[in-house]
């Protein structure tokens, strides 16, 4: 099996790569773990939400082999490693990498060009990959190519994909950085070459902390005008207005997926390995892993407040994935949300089309219609262009409305 490209790691990062690759007209070889993805993806089955089983389809009969053997990598000319980086007790995991990374330093052949993709702190590709590639003689540079290409992939975003998102790449080298945006030019429309490695490193926690940060402002700006009586809705609304010098970004119930809640704690894992600060980014994520609590508060209060008791209550959440239109439940605020709840002794379902399933401390949430008449509260979590929003705000007893969407004497915006 010989290919021009090799993908390691098939997730929501990976396949659409390999697509855009196919598309390029690329030979593409996919290598995941995975048994279950690869037989998937072989018998033209997608498990990534923007790419379906036509896409599939189309990717294999333009040459792309999904497979868990690494085979091909002593072929390809450009291996890109895409696997997870998460967390493991609040700590960097880069067991992935460095696996990735062993199996592709047994195959590597001189002359290929090697990217990292995954989001890791600043050093990781030098101080973790680079080790690794070279414990078989090999040296970066000088026989093979070296590389860094943070990924910006935003799950169900139809607007900004692949192609048409700079892409930011480095080498250890500045050949290994040519070659890298070379191989990126065939598959993007626009390539940002950073001054180095740690450079692109950086930048990826950069945007996500940014953003990070921006989205605990305004969820404690949020609680502020509650307690003020203020309609921070209209704050927003109106601070929008100004054309410079402001970015408009919205409270909500927390932050979730695999990117914000995860990639700023390497920045500040990195930073404290430094002995420098990062209050920032520590202090917004404790405003935003607050924010499920708040919404509990505020959920008590209402059905305190029209005559009931929380214990006993039966609440309906809507849309419990951790981004509008999508199906992921990872880091979702809504399970923090369903915790809370339990203790203080509600009945707790659910109503997602995103999510068939959906389980809190290994005990399944009961789904729900997206109107029950009998619920005593419904908690608006994500807006899902699926749901007829003002049906539900004229049929609910009562709504607390955490995104901002609905109107009605019944409904409370967080």
């Amino acid at each position: 099996m010989s290919a021009d490209l090799v993908v390691v790691g098939l997730g929501y990062v990976g396949l659409p790569l390999a697509r855009r690759a196919v598309a390029a007209g690329l030979t593409v070889v996919g290598v995941d773990t995975d048994a279950a993805v690869v037989a998937g993806l072989t018998g033209g089955r997608s498990h990534v939400q923007d790419i379906g089983a036509e896409a599939v389809t189309a990717m294999r009969a333009g040459g792309f082999t999904a497979s868990t053997a690494f085979d091909a990598v002593s072929t390809a000319d450009t291996v890109v490693i895409c696997v997870p980086t998460g967390l493991v007790d609040g700590e960097p995991d880069l067991r992935a990498v460095l696996a990735a990374g062993r199996a592709v330093a047994a195959r590597l052949r001189p002359g290929s060009l090697v990217v990292l993709e995954s989001t890791s702190y600043p050093g990781t590709t030098e101080e973790v990959l680079l080790p690794v590639l070279e414990s078989t003689g090999l040296v970066a540079g000088v026989d093979f190519n070296l590389g860094y290409s943070p990924e910006r992939i935003d799950p169900g975003n139809g607007e900004y994909v692949l192609e048409n998102t700079p892409k930011v790449v480095a080498g250890l080298t500045p050949v290994c950085a040519k070659r890298c945006a070379a191989f990126y030019e065939l598959l993007v429309d626009s390539v940002v070459v950073a001054a180095g490695l740690r450079e692109a490193e950086t930048a990826k926690l950069l945007e996500n902390s940014y953003r990070l940060v921006n989205i605990a402002l305004v969820n404690e700006l949020a609680v502020f005008c509650d307690r003020l009586g203020v309609d921070v809705w209209d704050v927003l609304r109106c601070s929008a207005t100004k054309p410079f010098g402001f970015q408009p970004f919205s409270p909500g119930p927390g932050v979730g997926g695999h990117c914000i809640p995860v990639d700023p704690r390497y920045l500040a894992n990195r930073a404290r390995a430094e002995g420098l600060p990062c209050s920032m980014v520590t202090t917004a994520q404790e405003v935003n892993a607050g924010m499920p609590g708040y919404v509990v508060r505020r959920a008590r209060d209402i059905l305190v407040r029209d005559g009931g008791r929380v214990f006993g209550a039966r609440v309906v959440l809507l849309g419990v994935t951790y981004k509008a239109d999508v199906a992921d439940l990872r880091q979702s605020p809504a399970t923090g949300v369903v915790r809370q709840l339990r203790a203080l002794g509600a009945h707790v379902s659910y109503h997602d089309p995103h999510a068939p399933r959906f389980t809190v401390d290994d005990d399944p949430v009961p789904s729900s219609p997206a109107v029950d008449p009998d619920a005593d509260l419904v908690i608006l979590l994500q807006a899902h262009r699926c749901y007829d929003l003002p049906h539900i705000a004229n049929t609910a007893k009562s709504i607390l409305d955490t995104r901002g969407h609905l109107d009605g004497d019944n409904v409370e915006r967080l």
